[in-house]
């Protein structure tokens, strides 16, 4: 089985996970777009993907990780070394459905 690790380091190629590009966004619709999409993997049982936010370490970044904090199904996110406009996170598709998945 996979793990974040291998993602992260390049071993497994993360550009063919589910991503979303939030290039160009406000704080407010980063951190809703990163809840809905969090909520859309663990609908179809991703447990891994990526989410592209810059390299600028602006406020998508800031957001997009303080979101990633927030939310109770995140199990583990992190910077992919070739790619520091990107974070790959893991989530618990595990959860029960009537959890409240949206942190």
């Amino acid at each position: 089985m996979n793990n974040i690790n291998d993602y992260r380091s390049g071993l497994i190629n993360p550009d063919n996970l589910p991503n979303i590009d939030l290039h160009g966004e406000t704080r407010d619709i980063t951190r809703v777009r990163v809840s809905e999409f969090i909520k859309d993997n663990y609908k179809m049982k991703n447990r891994f993907f990526c989410i592209i936010h810059g390299v600028s370490g602006g406020v998508v970044k800031e957001e997009t990780i303080k979101t990633l904090k927030r939310n109770k199904l995140v199990l583990n996110y992190g910077g992919v070394l070739y790619n520091p406009g990107c974070t790959v996170v893991e989530i618990d598709i595990e959860r029960p459905y009537w959890f409240d998945i949206l942190g």
